[in-house]
């Protein structure tokens, strides 16, 4: 008898439907079980190998390096801990190290997902929504540095099976929240701000009911090599873009009195770097942590030659700053603070986002790595978006659902596309590309 094509191609269908359910049930299964390999999990990163974290770490920049994390951990946020872990494969004489891994724990409250001066008219329900926010917490283990953006909580062997490192990754952080169940549950397991390739490694980890979100952009600006000074970049504007910049931003600066200028040591102003950080951190929608004052010293301590701090003054006074610091080929500009006042009439953070450019041509670096939010001013100076997203793996209760939008940031806007450069330098880029 001849079976109709219709019935036949929906047998076709359900054999394939029924082949990737069973797949998926079998990495599901493999997932969920140990992986063939070996841990040295701590809650100090000198209780581990320095070699081997050397030795892995080396490949991945100076937010992975013994340098940094040994230095941050003195001076991390009061509401941020730190876990560190070592994967091995083999044994006796043949383990080799397979990947180094940094996590923190975060205690977060809802307070910390609205700005702290809070805009609430109606002074009656003002002190019980406070109340309700502040102890309303979430715990959240994250793979990854809350202050920092990019991938800073993985570093794998070169050659590694991505499959064997990501199942000894999710290992780890399965490990470390069953032991903190001692300190109380944690609601969410995050792996932050994964791109490429990264992202396509650890896709099959949604078979161990992590998600993939994808978060805000990371604003990358790339830097010609031709250029060797900001005037290099200035120059390689279209007309418009460089007019702009010249009678919107340093014009008003000029006219105001005030200067760029870098800082050295951050020491003798480190009570006015502070100031300068708490009025950004503190109208922040939402805020994570709060950096301690002595940790700007230490890193610039951890970071040496590869640290720049460009400042706005006026008078004698700081009105603005921007940190940035050299992570292998990339600058990531990420610690920024100015006087809000002085904000309102002068154009202070576009000039810092400007100096950031300097500050990553002299760190000798390819790109400048802006981050996330304000995604317009970045894209206007041609920076363009990175994809960032994050593996989330979490409990169902109403509350988690709204911190996990809070902390994801799920509905943001698209990078705007820009293009302030030359034509001619326009046309090399696509053909480079």
């Amino acid at each position: 008898m001849k079976i109709p094509a219709a019935l036949q191609s929906l047998q076709s269908v359900t054999s394939a439907v029924t082949n990737a359910l069973r797949e998926r049930q079998k990495e599901r299964k493999r997932l969920r079980g140990p992986a063939d390999l070996y841990y040295a999990i701590a809650d100090s990163i000198s209780m581990l190998d320095a070699n081997s974290w050397q030795e892995l770490a080396a490949q991945s920049g100076f937010f992975m390096s013994l340098e940094y994390l040994g230095a941050l951990e003195q001076v991390l946020p009061l509401n941020l801990s730190a876990r560190y872990a070592l994967i091995f494969d083999g044994t006796g004489a043949d383990r080799q190290p397979v990947a180094a891994v940094y996590m923190q724990i975060a205690d977060i409250s809802l307070a910390q997902a609205r700005p702290e001066k809070s805009t609430d008219t109606d002074k009656k329900w003002a002190l019980p929504l406070d109340q309700l926010a502040q102890h309303a917490k979430q715990r959240i283990l994250s793979c990854g540095n809350f202050l920092t953006f990019g991938q800073h909580g993985i570093a794998f062997a070169k050659d590694v099976d991505p499959k064997l490192a990501w199942h000894g990754v999710v290992e780890v952080l399965y490990r470390v929240r069953q032991a903190e169940k001692l300190a109380g549950k944690t609601h969410f397991v995050m792996i932050k701000d994964l791109h490429d390739p990264y992202i396509d490694q650890a896709a099959h980890l949604e078979n161990l009911s992590y998600r993939y979100v994808e978060t805000e952009p990371n604003m990358v600006l790339e830097l010609a090599p031709a250029w060797e000074n900001y005037d290099d970049y200035l120059a390689s504007l279209a007309s418009k873009y460089r007019s702009n910049i010249r009678n919107a931003i340093f014009k008003p600066l000029d006219e105001a009195g005030c200067s760029v200028e870098r800082l050295d040591d951050l020491s003798p102003v480190l009570n006015d770097i502070f100031a300068l950080y708490k009025a950004v951190q503190v109208n922040a929608n939402f805020r994570p942590f709060e950096l301690l004052p002595e940790y700007f010293p230490v890193l610039q301590a951890a970071a040496g030659d590869k640290f720049k701090c460009s400042v706005i003054k006026r008078d004698g006074r700081l009105l603005g700053f921007l940190i940035s610091v050299a992570d292998g080929e990339t600058a990531i500009a990420y610690h920024i603070g100015f006087d809000r006042a002085a904000a309102e009439e002068l154009p202070i953070y576009l000039r810092l986002l400007h100096a950031g450019i300097a500050d990553a041509i002299d760190l000798d670096c390819k790109r400048i790595s802006y981050g996330r939010t304000a995604l317009e001013p970045k894209a206007a100076l041609g920076a363009k978006p990175q994809t960032f997203g994050v593996f989330v793996r979490h409990r169902q209760p109403v509350l988690n659902k709204l911190m996990k939008r809070l902390l994801l940031g799920i509905e943001h806007e698209d990078a705007p596309d820009r293009n302030p450069f030359k034509k001619e330098k326009a046309a090399k880029a696509e053909t480079s590309s």
